[in-house]
């Protein structure tokens, strides 16, 4: 079977980036990816990005980003799938080179969230969400995290600040990553102190929107360049389910299912077990999200994820690190492009090239893209030799 190769990453820093256009922001993390691959030219383009059409006014990214590339004549196309765009774009880009369809690929996932302020913001991120039946009755996203939240914690009885462990673990990563948007460690009692947002999340459970643009070369090994000098990481699973839009329309707000599904067949098509994965890059959108992300997988059971931010297990010598260069939350969350971000944070950590944020001997790491809450979920496994 062909493996399919990361051969080239690149990225932007996370944050507001007003005096960048969208396209400027794409090629700079385009051009670094196709750089680093040692200059691959790619014949396929998948963009993934949640709001453009939105925010920026624009859509039709694929020839856009292609045209400003100088790349005109290849495939390109863009695929939405709410904050879990980057990661399905990914899984396309996957499946081309995986089928022999295609040689090369380039994915790129890229947001703007500065193109628009305030309330214009809050109406684009609501179209998510079910909007005959969620949207239009004023839920938010974080809204919506803080009903499940709020579940969470009467069902498993969750002390006040339960979920403290899962901010402080992030940026305390984060804080070693030169790309994320927040690079200072934060203490417990700045998370007791934080502003409530929605009831029972704080500033510090949510995970900030941003600007910011990642991107990956993905070919075969055999056709990487002779001087090529990374370390080979391949993509070793990659698969994606879906649940209901609407959160209304679940037996169980708390199974998360499409995420446990995602997980279980990310791992048989890659071959391993739970145990073999050094590091999860989860989702943490909210706090809720990272605490039910680690539940679905397998790492915690029911009701007790939030243990694992609480004991240390998720930080860089824990058990199971989680959000190894900061997450969502301290790398900020660039809509569309958070799952390449992830993709290219697992790469240099498999790479061994994550400086502070390293984890020891990491050779099998797995991340997780989520639409909504877990309305979809892409999941990969990423392994290097």
């Amino acid at each position: 079977m062909t493996d399919v190769i990361i051969a080239g990453i690149g990225q932007t820093e996370v944050g507001e980036h007003w005096d960048i256009s969208l396209r400027d922001l794409a090629y700079a993390a385009i051009r670094e990816a196709i750089r680093d691959s040692g200059r691959l030219r790619p014949q396929a383009l998948y963009v993934g990005n949640m709001l453009a059409p939105n925010l920026s006014n624009q859509a039709h990214l694929g020839v856009l980003l292609a045209d400003h590339c100088g790349l005109t004549g290849i495939e390109a196309v863009t695929v939405e799938a709410a904050g879990a765009s980057g990661g399905a774009a990914l899984r396309q880009g996957y499946i081309a080179v995986k089928s022999g369809m295609v040689d090369a690929v380039l994915v790129v996932g890229v947001e703007k969230f500065t193109d628009q302020v305030g309330a214009g913001v809050d109406s684009a991120l609501a179209t998510t969400t079910d909007s005959d039946f969620e949207a239009i009755q004023g839920i938010t996203a974080a809204g919506q995290a803080a009903l499940i939240a709020k579940r969470y914690i009467y069902e498993n009885k969750v002390p006040a600040n339960g979920f403290a462990g899962f901010a402080l673990t992030a940026h305390a990563n984060g804080a070693g990553n030169p790309n994320a948007m927040f690079r200072k460690a934060i203490k417990p009692e700045a998370y007791a102190k934080a502003d409530m947002v929605s009831d029972p999340l704080n500033m510090f459970d949510i995970a900030p929107v941003a600007d910011g643009a990642a991107a990956l070369i993905l070919t075969r090994a055999d056709l990487l360049p002779h001087d090529y000098h990374h370390p080979l990481v391949k993509i070793a699973g990659s698969a994606s389910s879906v649940d209901t839009l609407a959160l209304h329309d679940r037996h169980d707000p708390l199974g998360f299912v499409a995420a446990r599904v995602a997980v279980e067949q990310a791992l048989q098509k890659a071959g391993i077990t739970l145990e073999q994965v050094d590091f999860f890059e989860y989702h943490d959108a909210f706090s809720i999200y990272a605490a039910l992300a680690l539940e679905t997988a397998g790492f915690a059971a029911r009701g007790e994820g939030w243990k694992l931010a609480a004991d240390g297990s998720i930080a860089p010598k824990g058990r199971i690190p989680c959000a190894t260069m900061g997450g969502l939350k301290a790398r900020g969350f660039p809509g569309g492009a958070a799952g390449v971000y992830q993709a290219v944070e697992a790469a240099t950590q498999l790479r061994g090239g994550a400086g502070r944020c390293q984890v020891a001997g990491a050779k099998t790491g797995m991340i997780e893209s989520l639409g909504g809450p877990a309305s979809t979920a892409v999941v990969h496994i990423l392994r290097t030799d």
